[in-house]
């Protein structure tokens, strides 16, 4: 399995989008970015036809240690979720692609 990685995606823009390859990497640098700082504000970041990216909040609790048997107090923190639309899941299930406008 091959992996996505930035200097991919760049190269790609550079190829379809038609910008220098400097351009291309400083406009996905931008991108990523700026979604970044979104997500570190708690906005959520919605993609239409891929799907969402949120944080969320998750409680302190307790947890154990598997290989001692031992409790251990787990300290709140902030989680990325990601929530794929109908459009990516039925792409990956090699479905027909929903005709929705809500995701």
């Amino acid at each position: 399995m091959n992996t996505v990685t930035r200097a991919h995606l760049a190269e790609r823009i550079y190829a379809q989008v038609g910008l220098s390859r400097n351009e291309s990497a400083d406009l996905l640098e931008h991108v990523l970015e700026r979604v970044a700082q979104a997500l570190e504000s708690g906005e959520s970041v919605k993609i239409s036809g891929f799907g969402t990216f949120s944080v969320r909040q998750k409680g302190r609790r307790i947890g154990r240690n598997p290989k001692t048997g031992v409790e251990v107090p787990i300290l709140p923190r902030r989680v990325l979720v990601f929530r794929p639309s109908q459009v990516l899941k039925a792409q990956i299930n090699g479905q027909a692609v929903p005709d929705t406008d809500d995701e």
